[in-house]
């Protein structure tokens, strides 16, 4: 019996001190996932592009299965690929070829309602003609597609190429309505992002219609080319919540930090004409020739948008990647929708996103365009229940749900759990709370299998030491 009780005690002290190392290890992973100021890692087809140059490759893109598949020009480079951990596809045109059927193209007549990404999957360029394109227009780019070769597709679409600038309601100027995009700083004063096309330099915004104190004041911008502007805030305060993304219904969701897109992956859009819409993205590195001029290192996108949603944010995990530009369709039968990039905004602007440390712009606006990955308590990888259908934008009653960011007066607050607010979102920022549970579990768990083997030995101590006191007496 007192052996048995010995191997008991040897058994417990075993398990719980391999407890304490799990336990720990746990939460060590934990900590180290999370995002921090040294930035996020550089994921594998970023690194294996970069590593293998761009008369070896042609783009990365996730796989149906999620997996990241570079295109390859060689044997060799593909098993470099294989080796990395990805799935290698052997094409005939390399990014070189790409870049130089795209500069061919540009170098052409212009021809508004037209546009062209690059399609690593098919490993050619796109070219779309929208309707208003006429037979000689799309003729004469034919012709240049044909002496570029077979590295470019010509195709036609329906609707028009359009920014999405309309007359109706939150942000408001004397020119029309746009969305919010991400509030961003300097270090010094607070500004809001949104689309270039939306207004000039000088332009006064209104968070509503008949509001006697303007929002803020467009400060600098670009479009056409790029598609960004800067809105200084008029009281040089961010708003509350600013770090969060309206997404409709009082709901919204935590931004922290910036990343490039990448294609494939799956992603999300909140304007303040359509609310929240989900979708993937077929294209970077974009061009497109909208009426007012061309524009030019669009991200491509199978999401929706309709006039009204200019400057709202995309976004994927948590971290922001984008601005509404335009596109054709509209989310009745869908359509294709064009974004500005955020990092090459931020980076051109000297700004950063609200309540993050710095260093966003300089991560997205680097690299190849694969994402980079974000905290488990920041955006869904599935849109909330309903949001696929969209959220209502608030409309002329300027409530600011779904228009992007949570400016002055806006009535959605980040209730929802997504949007991390209140003690458990401040935890949740600095650490996975999903990885850090179970581990301090099994540490709680281990320390007291510990004391209960000391107890037991000290009891089974205690017992000796009173029968010699009572042989002895």
């Amino acid at each position: 019996m007192r052996h048995a009780r010995r191997t008991a005690r040897r058994i417990t002290r075993l398990a719980a001190v391999g407890g304490l190392l799990c336990g720990s290890l746990l939460v060590t992973r934990a900590m180290a996932n999370e995002p921090g100021a040294s930035g996020q890692p550089v994921p594998v087809g970023e690194r294996l592009v970069a590593q293998l140059g761009a008369a070896r490759t042609a783009g990365s893109w996730l796989g149906a299965d999620g997996r990241t598949v570079v295109a390859v020009t060689d044997a060799g480079a593909a098993a470099d690929v294989r080796r990395a951990g990805a799935r290698a596809e052997v094409v005939r045109h390399s990014m070189r070829d790409l870049r130089s059927a795209a500069a061919t193209l540009r170098a052409a007549p212009r021809v508004p309602g037209t546009a062209w990404s690059m399609d690593y999957g098919s490993n050619e360029v796109v070219v779309r003609a929208d309707s208003t394109v006429s037979a000689g227009d799309w003729s004469r780019m034919a012709a240049v597609a044909r002496t570029i070769g077979a590295s470019v597709r010509m195709e036609r679409t329906r609707g028009t190429f359009t920014t999405r600038v309309d007359g109706a309601s939150p942000i408001f100027a004397s020119g029309g309505r746009c969305s919010a995009g991400f509030d961003v700083t300097d270090g010094r004063d607070a500004f809001l992002l949104t689309a270039g096309h939306c207004g000039p330099v000088g332009t006064t915004w209104f968070a509503r219609t008949g509001d006697a104190t303007p929002l803020g004041t467009t400060v600098s911008g670009t479009f056409p080319g790029n598609d960004f502007s800067l809105v200084r805030y008029d009281d040089g305060v961010p708003r509350p919540q600013s770090d969060v993304v309206a997404i409709g219904g009082g709901r919204g969701v935590r931004i922290t930090g910036a990343a490039d897109p990448v294609v494939g992956q799956r992603v999300f859009r909140s304007g303040s004409t359509t609310g929240l819409h989900s979708g993937r993205v077929t294209g970077l590195n974009a061009t497109v020739n909208y009426p007012e001029g061309t524009v030019t290192g669009l991200v491509q996108t199978t999401v929706c948008a309709e006039p009204g949603d200019s400057g709202g944010p995309l976004f994927a995990d948590g971290l922001a990647l984008g601005l509404t530009s335009g596109g054709n369709g509209d989310c009745d039968a869908g359509g294709t929708t064009f974004f500005q990039p955020v990092g090459a905004a931020m980076t051109a602007l000297g700004v950063r996103l609200t309540g993050t440390t710095g260093g966003d712009a300089a991560e997205a606006g680097a690299g190849s365009g694969q994402a980079r990955p974000g905290g488990d308590d920041v955006a869904p990888s599935a849109p909330p229940a309903g949001s696929e259908a969209g959220a209502p934008g608030g409309g002329a009653a300027g409530t600011g749900v779904g228009t992007g960011t949570n400016m002055g007066g806006a009535t959605d607050t980040g209730a929802d759990t997504a949007s991390g607010t209140g003690p458990y979102a401040a935890i949740s920022r600095v650490v996975n709370t999903r990885s850090v549970g179970p581990g301090l579990l099994v540490i709680g768990g281990s320390l007291i299998a510990l004391v209960a083997a000391h107890s037991m030995r000290s009891s089974r101590l205690s017992r000796r030491e009173r029968g010699a006191w009572s042989s002895g007496i």
